[in-house]
This record gives structure tokens, C-alpha cells and sequence, in this order.
């Protein structure tokens, strides 16, 4: 009867403990991003996103030139803008251009996957990357989507531009 509660006890010990750790582990990276020098998005901003049509290697590399094109192009259009209102209005005139970068890519690499570019509100998970912390929530945002979209994203942030992070392995660049 001893060892059968001493059992019992240690089994509820092990599972207590589990329990608290999953808590620090849930709550440690959140502080950590939130007292650190962090990189905020401002809520008034401009992102980018890009989804694959799926994860396999082909489909990646298509994203990332896409991504390389169309970042290089927006900053391009972007640089030296002060006014949200002024970028906004920029990357509306040129969403066909945009679409057609796109495109571009997508006929010199020979996919066959149709490409959708759009400007609105775009939904995004929560990311956490290292001591960055960007909640999740709809966004002001470019998306183009690949395919069927359902690979791995990458993104960034426009204007303000902030796209020196590499959002898809979480590490600044």
C-alpha cells in the first residue's frame, strides 16, 4: 500500500512539474522579447507577403526569387517616402507591376502555377523569432499567393521598410 501511494505521489509530481515547465516555456520567450531591444512593427504599416504553392524545393526557390524581385522593385518605388499615405498610393499604382514580376518569374522558371497578387487586409499568424514578437492579427499588406498557397510564407515589412529580417528563418540579416 506504501509504495502503491508513493507511486501515485510521484506520478502527480512528475505531471505537476511537467505542467510548470510547459508554462515557463509558453511564457519565458514572450518576456524575453518583450525586455530586450526589439524591433516593433508600427501599427501603421505596409507588409509584404508571399505563400508558396507547397513546400517542396522547387516551389521554395520560385517564392524566394519572387520575394527577391518584388522586394527589390517595392523599395525601389518606396525609398525616401515619410507618408504611409504616399507608399499606399504607390504600390496601389503599381499593383499590376507588381503581379506581372510575379508572373515573370513564374514563365522564366517554367511553372505551370498561376500567381494572384492583392492589396487589403491580409490575415497573419503569431510569429515568434528569437526576441521578435509579432501578434497575430489582419494587417494592411500585399499578398501574392502561388499556386494553391498552401507552403511555407515568407514576409516582411515594407513601409517602414524593415525588411532586413529574414522572416523565414527568423534571424536578422
Amino acid at each position: 500500500l506504501f509504495r502503491s501511494r508513493m507511486k501515485k505521489n510521484i506520478v502527480a509530481l512528475y505531471f505537476l512539474l511537467l505542467a510548470i515547465a510547459t508554462l515557463f516555456s509558453l511564457y519565458i520567450p514572450k518576456s524575453s522579447a518583450a525586455g530586450e531591444d526589439v524591433v516593433v512593427i508600427p501599427k501603421e504599416a505596409i507588409r509584404l507577403r508571399i505563400l508558396a504553392h507547397s513546400n517542396s524545393p522547387e516551389d521554395q526557390e520560385i517564392k524566394r526569387i519572387v520575394r527577391n524581385r518584388v522586394n527589390a522593385q517595392i523599395t525601389e518605388w518606396v525609398k525616401g517616402l515619410t507618408s504611409l499615405e504616399e507608399a499606399r498610393e504607390i504600390i496601389k499604382d503599381h499593383l499590376g507591376d507588381i503581379q506581372k514580376i510575379a508572373q515573370s518569374v513564374l514563365d522564366e522558371t517554367g511553372s505551370t502555377h498561376d500567381v494572384h497578387t492583392e492589396f487589403g487586409r491580409v490575415n497573419f499568424p503569431t510569429k515568434l523569432y528569437g526576441n521578435f514578437l509579432y501578434p497575430a492579427g489582419q494587417y494592411e499588406a500585399i499578398l501574392i499567393t502561388i499556386g494553391d498557397g498552401k507552403g511555407a510564407n515568407w514576409w516582411c515589412v515594407l513601409f517602414p521598410p524593415l525588411c532586413f529580417l529574414d522572416f523565414s528563418s527568423g534571424t536578422a540579416v
